[in-house]
């Protein structure tokens, strides 16, 4: 898969930064110096293309995954993510994600098939990824959820349904409600840093 690293501070846990539909690896580099500037950074551009647009996954319509296709490609940049920890030599259970949009719902997709795949999760106007998936146990996995009350593409409703889903599995979630549709702000990234070094600053793994 097309990506950056970029090393930092080696104690510090890696930023897997997923993009949205039609962006870049470049795209998240400004929102993870935002939220933890000395962390190493794995920026992955998604391998599937719609209509030229990079994306993590193939979706039918707005909002309508194809929940094979999504299943794969979550496998496969799992498999991406355990090769890089190789590649780069970084702690594989010391990663947090960082997704907007299509990325954020990868992420998601990440967590609901296997709980060691990431070490917590920053979730910009995320979508329940998989509907009937018995969740894995995320016990006390720190989850941070960024959402518009206005949102067209993430209705309230559904960001209100993937923190109940997150919970049920055990999972310490908090989320953020700006008053805006899908994009990302300004305040909610501020919020999603406060988020960070309250979580992980300083925190050793467990």
């Amino acid at each position: 898969m097309k990506h950056i690293f970029k090393q930092g501070k080696k104690n510090l846990p890696v930023l897997l930064l997923l993009h949205g539909t039609g962006g870049t690896e470049n795209d998240l580099l400004p929102l993870a110096e935002l939220i933890a500037p000395e962390n190493s950074i794995l920026s992955v551009r998604g391998n599937v293309s719609e209509n030229g647009m990079p994306r993590f996954f193939k979706r039918l319509a707005e909002g309508v995954f194809d929940e094979e296709d999504l299943i794969k490609r979550t496998h496969e940049l799992k498999a991406f993510i355990d090769e890089s920890s190789q590649k780069y030599d970084f702690d594989r259970h010391n990663v947090i994600a960082i997704g907007y949009s299509n990325g954020a719902n990868i992420a998601g997709s990440l967590l609901f098939h296997d709980a060691n795949s990431l070490r917590g999760a920053v979730l910009h106007h995320p979508m329940v990824p998989l509907r009937n998936l018995k969740l894995p146990s995320l016990a006390s996995k720190p989850i941070f959820i960024g959402a518009g009350k206005n949102d067209p593409i993430c209705s309230p409703e559904e960001t209100n349904e993937l923190q109940e889903l997150f919970t049920g599995a055990g999972a310490k979630v908090t989320v953020h409600w700006e008053n805006a549709g899908h994009q990302l702000t300004r305040s909610e990234a501020e919020k999603a840093a406060e988020w960070y070094q309250k979580n992980f600053q300083g925190k050793k793994k467990n």
